[in-house]
């Protein structure tokens, strides 16, 4: 059985939608009205708005109070002026578009909403919800990620076939599934906004999720730029100066360096933050910490315990 098409948009349920999917109840006819509408003009209908339910397809899981507050007043001034589509589901109507609308129109104090019903499945409400919401909706960079991630999972596409989908760039695509390797805690940094994609795409370079995590950590507290992020992330990279050789006796075997001294060597550098050199030989050597500013030397002295007082 071929997957039906994807990428039609709202367009389609406006203009009346698709056949039902067996199994998929019928919407209110015009001869038998809706038992929750309370008036119906031009194939629109109101009603309460406790009868309307969101759709657990929905991406968007944040809804910032300011810009609902914003369109709350709007509503207020103006009325809902395009309805919410919606498919009847039960004794309740649940969304496939217009969510926002509907959580303003409860703060607003409106009794009643819009609706426009139509017939779909379940396969067809998730694949709308996704891509109008991609498409229209102002998405922060997690919720548009884990978009592309179900839209690819959910349908077997490729990141090309994604990409067409929602009128996006397959780099694009490509780059936002990477936000979704982050470590929770970073992905948090990112979905509050206290760091950019920018920053997050940087600390995407590290491997160790130890290091993305330090790092997060010193890019919120230090107010880091970009710029800023790639330099502290290249020195953390760099690979450490490699120690002159010290003079050896033949059986001193082959002058290698321990496997133990340069992983220490490496947890040092993550938790400096900055290059790390250790030297090790029978119990004696020497530790390199550099640093390239006043303040870096005051966050080394600070982790040390160390006044610079």
């Amino acid at each position: 059985m071929s997957k039906p098409a994807l990428g039609r948009g709202l367009g389609a349920l406006l203009n009346g939608g698709t056949k039902p999917s067996p199994g998929t109840a019928m919407p209110p006819s015009s001869a038998a009205p809706s038992p929750f509408s309370s008036g119906k003009v031009g194939g629109v209908l109101r009603v309460p708005w406790s009868k309307v339910r969101p759709s657990p397809w929905q991406p968007r899981k944040d809804f910032p109070p300011e810009a609902l507050q914003e369109l709350a007043d709007s509503i207020r001034e103006q009325g809902i002026v395009q309805p919410l589509i919606v498919r009847p589901v039960d004794d309740y109507y649940e969304l496939i578009a217009g969510e926002r609308r509907w959580r303003a129109a409860q703060i607003a104090g409106l009794a009643e909403v819009p609706i426009i019903e139509r017939v779909a499945s379940n396969r067809e409400v998730l694949e709308l919800a996704l891509i109008e919401n991609l498409q229209r909706e102002n998405l922060n960079p997690l919720e548009e990620a884990l978009g592309y991630a179900q839209l690819q999972q959910l349908f077997e596409l490729t990141q090309e076939q994604v990409a067409q989908k929602v009128g996006r760039a397959r780099t694009a695509i490509a780059n936002a599934l990477r936000l979704l390797k982050l470590p929770e805690s970073v992905q948090s940094a990112l979905r509050d906004g206290r760091i950019s994609v920018g920053h997050a795409k940087v600390i995407l370079g590290l491997n160790s999720t130890t290091a993305q995590q330090t790092v997060t950590e010193q890019v919120i507290h230090g107010g880091l730029s970009v710029r800023q992020t790639e330099e502290l992330v290249a020195r953390l990279q760099a690979p450490a100066p490699v120690a002159p050789p010290q003079p050896t006796t033949l059986d001193l075997g082959i002058p290698t360096r321990d496997p133990h001294v340069v992983d220490l060597e490496g947890k040092l550098r993550e938790r400096f933050l900055t290059k790390v050199a250790l030297r090790y030989s029978k119990g004696r050597g020497a530790i390199e910490v550099r640093f390239h500013s006043d303040a870096e030397l005051e966050q080394l002295l600070e982790k040390l315990g160390i006044s610079a007082d």
